[in-house]
């Protein structure tokens, strides 16, 4: 069988690690050199000539995160890796996934050229913030979904009268995935924005009183959608509030605004590391799901079985 390659960015080494740990493999040896300016300049220092590469980088802010992969994957290609994927546990940009005001670009179709053009032949991700991303693509994309590291943690909670919440319209199928396993309703939180991460109220759709309810999003990025939805269900008679995110992008004041919300319980992936640690956000982590899938792509078997279907 082919020889299997896992290399790390730089700012995904804390997750990398992890994986090639429940893979059974070290990360190859990889260095990035700076010129004085800041000059990226990734160095393979290992033969990597017809093996399986695996290039394990999300990227999240700031933008040399992508910069670097996208120069690392060209590096494998020049250095004749016989197949090369991107594993972007956080797939940056993916919110601007189509035109929704004049003269604004789609993001998300950009990045999918890059790393296209950059040489990649495989994309594998987690929880892309739209399904039809993937249709930017024209080579095979796995797509990873957190509900088989999420609900397993659930499973374990014991909680009584649980219902599933979205905090927007948009986040409705993938709320009501985790509705349809436990047997559960499923509400919804009708948002309306003044602007970009600017939230001006809430309306709760559906019956929460005396409920246990969990908040289901992608990402989360200043808290304030979910810390206000979570402020609206608490306000229709909730017994309490938890949320499971993804992709903990945590940006502005989003550390103050988790502190100061009705939140009981902030459930998130490793996909991002998270700046500070809060004793209301609790960390799940990706890398034995990620280390599957990579085993599943390199022996040619099914990724779509490594989760619960529905």
């Amino acid at each position: 069988m082919v020889e299997v390659k896992l290399f790390s960015g730089t700012q995904s080494r804390y997750l990398a690690e992890k994986i090639a740990d429940f893979y059974g493999y070290s990360l190859g040896d990889i260095t990035l050199q700076r010129f004085s300016d800041g000059e990226m300049q990734p160095v393979i220092n290992e033969s990597v000539r017809g093996a399986y590469v695996f290039l394990i980088q999300s990227s999240f802010s700031p933008s040399d995160n992508l910069m670097e992969l996208l120069l690392t994957i060209d590096a494998a290609k020049r250095a004749s890796a016989g197949y090369i994927t991107a594993v972007m546990p956080y797939f940056g940009y993916a919110r601007q996934d189509r035109k929704d005001k004049s003269r604004v670009p789609i993001s998300a179709k950009l990045v999918a050229n890059l790393l296209q053009a950059a040489g990649a032949h495989r994309v594998m991700t987690m929880d892309l913030h739209a399904d039809q991303i993937q249709g930017f693509f024209d080579i095979p994309v796995d797509h990873l979904r957190s509900e088989a590291i999420f609900i397993p943690y659930l499973q374990k909670q014991n909680m009584d009268a649980v219902i599933f919440a979205s905090p927007d319209v948009g986040g409705v199928k993938r709320a009501r995935t985790y509705a349809k396993f436990f047997g559960c309703d499923l509400v919804i939180c009708d948002k309306e924005r003044k602007r970009a991460n600017e939230v001006a109220g809430i309306t709760v759709i559906g019956e929460v009183k005396d409920a246990d309810v969990i908040l289901v999003d992608d990402l989360i990025d200043t808290a304030g959608t979910l810390c206000k939805a979570a402020d609206a269900l608490m306000a229709k008679g909730a017994r309490s509030v938890r949320a499971i995110c993804s992709h903990p992008v945590l940006s502005g004041k989003a550390y103050e605004n988790i502190a100061n919300s009705s939140l009981k319980e902030l459930i998130v992936c490793d996909t991002i590391p998270l700046q500070t640690e809060s004793p209301k956000i609790k960390v799940l982590s990706t890398a034995k799901l990620f280390a599957k899938a990579i085993r599943n792509t390199h022996e040619h078997r099914s990724i779509s079985a490594l989760f619960v279907e529905g």
